[in-house]
C-alpha cells in the first residue's frame, strides 16, 4: 500500500512510499482510508520523528476487513476513528473501541474534522463537571478545538466567554459564545472552568480568573512561552482551584463512543464542523503551509481514497 512517510530527502519532509500492508490484531478492523485532517500537534511530530514514520491521527473511511474477534462494525461500514499514528496511508488497522459508525448524512470530509479536535473539546470540558449555568472561558477559541468547545459548552448549558481576534467575534457568537474578547485580560470572570491552549501570559491571566474550586485545563501552548506559577497566584481569591493538564492519548478509553456522540450532534445539526480547505494527499504541502501560517479558519482535509 501507499503511505505518506517522514522523508528528509523531500522539501516538505514527507514522501509517498510503498509499504507492507498493516497487520491487524484480533480487536482491530482494517480501514480503507478516504480522508484525514491535519492537527497542529502533528506539525511538531513531523519535526521530531525519524525517516519512514507514518503520521496521521484523524481517519475516516470504510471497513475493509472486520475485526477477527467479532467486535466493531462489519465490512463496508463507513467509519471515523482516532489513531495514534499511521493514518496518512491507504489502509490502517484500528482498535474497534476507537471506531465510530458515520451516520448516512455526515460526509467523510466533515467527519474527518472530529476525531482529535472534537474529542479534545469534549474531554477537556468534562473536567468542569456539570456545566449547566456555569461560566466557562475558552482561550484560542477560533481554532478547531476552540470552536468545538464553544458549541459543546453552550449545548450543555454554560455561559461561554471566548478569547479570539475581533475578526472571529461574529462567527463565535453564532456558535454560542455569549461574549467574545480579544484578550484574556478583558474577560471579567470568575470562571468555574477555563480551557487554556495558549500558555505563557495567557495561562497566568487564566489562573487569575478561575473561581474558587474551579479548574483550568491546560491542553496546549501555542505561544511557546513558559508561565511562572506560584502559590500566591491561587491564594487568596482562588482557593481550591486546580490546574489540570490534558492530552487525548492519556485521557482514558471509549474514544470511539465519544466520536459517535459528536457525529450524532453533527447529524442532528447541533454541532458545526468547518472544512476550510480540501486537497489530495499528494498536495499536502499546501495544507501544511496553511496550518503553519494560520491562514485558514477551520480544518484542512486531505483526501486519500476517492
Amino acid at each position: 500500500m501507499l503511505a505518506l512517510v517522514i522523508s528528509s530527502d523531500s522539501a516538505t519532509g514527507l514522501g509517498i512510499a510503498e509499504l507492507a500492508e498493516p497487520q491487524a490484531a484480533s480487536n482491530e478492523a482494517l480501514v480503507s482510508v478516504h480522508a484525514t485532517s491535519l492537527n497542529r500537534g502533528e506539525l511538531r511530530l513531523l519535526s521530531i520523528r525519524p525517516n519512514g514514520w507514518i503520521p496521521g491521527q484523524d481517519v475516516v473511511g470504510v471497513v475493509e476487513r472486520a475485526a477477527a474477534d467479532g467486535s466493531g462494525p462489519a465490512v463496508g461500514t463507513r467509519v471515523a476513528a482516532l489513531v495514534d499514528q499511521a493514518g496518512w496511508a491507504e489502509r490502517v488497522a484500528v482498535p474497534t473501541d476507537r471506531l465510530a459508525v458515520l451516520p448516512d448524512d455526515v460526509s467523510f470530509a466533515s467527519a474527518a474534522t472530529l476525531p482529535v479536535a472534537g474529542t479534545t473539546a469534549l474531554r477537556t470540558l468534562r473536567h468542569g463537571g456539570d456545566l449547566a449555568g456555569q461560566q466557562v472561558l475558552i482561550t484560542g477559541a477560533s481554532g478547531a478545538v476552540g470552536r468545538f468547545q464553544v458549541q459543546i459548552a453552550r449545548e450543555q448549558g454554560a455561559s461561554v466567554t471566548a478569547v479570539a481576534a475581533a475578526r472571529h467575534a461574529e462567527d463565535l457568537r453564532g456558535l454560542g459564545a455569549g461574549q467574545v474578547v480579544e484578550s484574556i485580560e478583558l474577560a471579567e470572570g470568575p470562571f468555574s472552568l477555563i480551557t487554556e491552549s495558549v500558555g505563557g501570559e495567557s495561562l497566568a491571566h487564566a489562573i487569575e480568573r478561575v473561581a474558587p474550586g474551579g479548574t483550568v485545563v491546560m491542553f496546549g501552548s501555542s505561544s511557546g512561552e513558559l508561565t511562572p506559577i506560584g502559590f500566591r497566584q491561587f491564594v487568596p481569591g482562588h482557593e481550591g482551584a486546580r490546574l489540570q493538564t490534558f492530552a487525548y492519548y492519556a485521557s482514558g478509553p471509549s474514544i470511539g463512543a465519544d466520536i459517535a456522540s459528536l457525529l450524532a450532534l453533527v447529524a442532528a445539526g447541533r454541532l458545526e464542523t468547518r472544512v476550510a480547505m480540501t486537497a489530495p494527499w499528494t498536495d499536502i504541502a499546501q495544507a501544511l503551509d496553511a496550518l503553519r501560517h494560520r491562514s485558514i479558519s477551520g480544518k484542512a482535509v486531505l483526501t486519500i481514497t476517492e
